[in-house]
């Protein structure tokens, strides 16, 4: 038995070798699932010969992947303390290195962090410019309150803040301006779709991106272009999602189109835990996990 195996209970042990094809991993508070994840990547490199390059694992928070690598880089005894730093300010870079370019270890980070990478290096397929601007809350709230402007709205009657939060909504669905029109169900909606487009125009024209056009720009790449879809495909052949429950519709379409040629897809995670709610996750992403694919294992983690 690998040595990996032998801190591991029973469940936890199944998790960890039942490598091929789709898993879903039901994993409550106490149930060791971070120890289940990490250990299954490690056996994955150290006893399947998977290369690190071509396994990516996607978490939610920089500390929880940074924890990961951590843990990893213990787990596979890499030295190079450098290859396992934790993310910075700046999403697309990682300890000054490149992670997609390490040798040490598997590609670990945030949905977004993730996805900015790809993009540095793919955007202008999408007629931005690779060295994109990322604009935080405060940047978008002062390009929302010009575009108002210029648009003829008063922020007073309508509050800026509200309509970025509608429309990072809509974004979290994959719903653009143009089809944000034609959903329009209320008075607010209808002032929404107004500013919608222009305020997408105005971000493009200072080649900037909100947090959320990072996932939404991503998958919008991948259904436009086929053989960069095909490039992630080939380099991602197993791919771990954990707090899978939390994933919104972008997460969701992003993560199935990166798995759907080799289909070693684990996702761990506990419906009864989903806190991104507000935030548009929607459970049904793991509820429906086995409709997904028919012919996933699910696996149960008992309490530590």
């Amino acid at each position: 038995m690998s040595i990996l195996l032998n801190s591991l209970n029973d469940k936890q042990r199944e998790a960890v070798t039942t490598t091929e094809g789709p898993v879903l991993v039901i994993a409550g508070a106490g149930s060791g699932k971070t120890r289940a994840l990490t250990h299954r990547i490690a056996y994955l490199i150290q006893e399947k010969k998977v290369n690190p390059w071509n396994i990516l694992a996607v978490t939610f928070t920089n500390k929880a992947a940074g924890e990961m690598k951590e843990r990893l880089a213990i787990l596979l005894g890499v030295k190079e303390r450098s290859a396992m730093q934790g993310e910075g300010d700046d999403p697309s870079r990682q300890g000054g290195r490149d992670v997609f370019n390490s040798p040490y270890l598997p590609t670990a980070g945030t949905f977004h962090s993730i996805c900015v990478r790809i993009l540095r290096k793919q955007l202008h397929l999408l007629n931005f410019e690779n060295s994109f601007t990322i604009f935080d809350t405060a940047d978008q709230l002062i390009l929302m309150k010009r575009v108002m402007r210029d648009s003829g709205f008063d922020e007073k009657e309508l509050n800026p803040k509200a309509v970025l939060s509608h429309i990072s909504n809509a974004k979290n669905q994959l719903v653009g301006p143009e089809r944000f029109a034609s959903m329009v169900d209320s008075h607010f909606a209808s002032k929404v779709s107004e500013i919608y487009g222009p305020y997408q125009k105005a971000l493009k024209a200072n080649n900037a991106l909100d947090f959320d056009d990072i996932l939404m720009k991503t998958v919008e790449l991948f259904q436009k272009f086929p053989a960069v879809l095909a490039e992630y495909q080939g380099k991602f052949r197993y791919i771990s999602v954990d707090e899978y429950q939390d994933t919104n519709h972008a997460q969701y379409l992003l993560i199935k189109m990166l798995a759907e040629k080799y289909h070693n897809l684990c996702v761990i995670g506990d419906s009864d835990q989903s806190i991104y709610s507000w935030r548009g996750a929607n459970i049904q992403n793991i509820l429906d996990f086995e409709k997904d694919y028919p012919d996933a294992k699910v696996i149960k983690l008992e309490q530590n």
